[in-house]
């Protein structure tokens, strides 16, 4: 018989947390996020307190623990998209349809008590967070940013009466030739006289979140406005990301193009990957594990890219080639092999366009799943 309990002591909220890290211990394909980072969730100053609802539960069968499952009501998507929906996260099990149903059922409850009528995911707090289920590339390894999961897991979660609503593709991006490279170079000089615009510069890290944070945030907004899932910076929020930031950024795989008003609007934001440099302590900042991080910011190996935004006036302007010029250099750096697009609609034309000046290969996809409540 299968048990679901809502996670409120500390012994279960250990166990919620490291139940993913037991059921994919031997998967070299797993990659945790990291173990303080995800402690936060359960602490009262959590950073999405002030917009979210949010309830944790654990499965268990005979004494053992054989699922997890977060909802979150995100009362700032509501608003902002008018809906009335909850969303599941953090959804693991094992390959049982009993344990997936009862895990869901608790999700269906905690949203049917709270006037919604549709629960909708996996995703998480805002799109800053892990989002979408894998459904095709399980034998790829997972970047830091995304989080990976067993093959059957879709198969539970339609039995439970989800649909698809949204896909996203997922791909590895190579150096261009040579001679794309010159035109890409030769078209972003191009549109950057064309347009009157500048690359912002900064000594440090320091000194570019300094002069330009506040104005990538408020271009974020505008450019994600319609994209699924977003949510609006709060300051909090922004908070997190300028101390995430700190820690992994490098001036040499930022791009932040400015108007004549030096407005921010155009930014592409790439960070070096370290899933394999967390994987080996399951996420914990152990001093071996910061030795690995430090090596893999200082020496990527692959690139993960994390933001591309332009200004809604110019997204039909071509100015996104900037941005794929200064990928090409990063993509010839010494050691780097490819770079990780993460997460793109499949109907986001222009970034599948963008791709198209590369050698790229889509090796993954993800999707996001809805159930309408009767």
């Amino acid at each position: 018989m299968v048990t679901v309990t809502e996670v409120k002591t500390r012994a279960q909220q250990k166990a919620f947390l490291e139940f993913p890290l037991k059921l994919y211990r031997d998967n070299p394909n797993f990659v945790p996020p990291l173990y303080g980072d995800e402690k936060k969730m359960f602490r009262k100053d959590f950073v999405y307190n002030d917009t979210c609802e949010h309830a944790y539960w654990l499965a268990e069968r005979d004494g053992k623990t054989v699922g997890r499952i977060s909802a979150i009501l995100q009362r700032a998507s509501n608003e902002k998209h008018g809906e009335t929906r909850v969303r599941f996260t953090r959804f693991d099990s094992i390959d049982n349809p009993e344990v997936a149903k009862a895990l869901f059922d608790a999700v269906e409850n905690f949203a049917r008590a709270r006037g919604m009528n549709a629960v909708c995911g996996p995703l998480g707090f805002s799109d800053l967070e892990r989002e979408g289920l894998l459904v095709e590339g399980f034998d790829q390894l997972s970047t830091f940013e995304e989080q990976y999961n067993a093959d059957y897991y879709g198969r539970l979660i339609e039995a439970c009466g989800y649909r698809k609503e949204v896909d996203w593709v997922e791909s590895k991006i190579f150096a261009p030739e040579k001679a794309t490279a010159e035109k890409l170079h030769h078209l972003s000089d191009m549109l950057l006289k064309k347009f009157n615009l500048r690359i912002g510069e900064a000594k440090n890290v320091n000194e570019f979140l300094k002069k330009y944070k506040d104005g990538f945030f408020d271009l974020l907004d505008v450019a994600y406005e319609d994209l699924y899932g977003t949510v609006p910076f709060t300051p909090g929020m922004k908070k997190m990301m300028i101390d995430n930031f700190r820690l992994i950024i490098d001036l040499d795989h930022v791009v932040c193009l400015l108007d004549e008003h030096d407005t921010v609007v155009c930014l592409g934001l790439c960070f070096p990957s370290i899933a394999k440099a967390v994987q080996p302590s399951n996420g914990r900042l152990t001093p071996a594990a910061l030795v690995r991080l430090l090596k893999a910011i200082k020496r990527p190996k692959v690139i993960d890219l994390g933001l591309i935004a332009v200004a809604p006036e110019y997204q039909n302007s071509g100015v996104i080639a900037v941005i794929a010029a200064a990928l090409s250099d990063m993509l010839l750096e010494d050691g780097v092999e490819y770079a990780e697009t993460n997460l793109n609609l499949e109907d986001n034309l222009a970034i599948q366009n963008l791709w198209k000046r590369f050698h790229a290969v889509q090796h993954k996809r993800r999707r996001s799943y809805l159930k309408e409540l009767n």
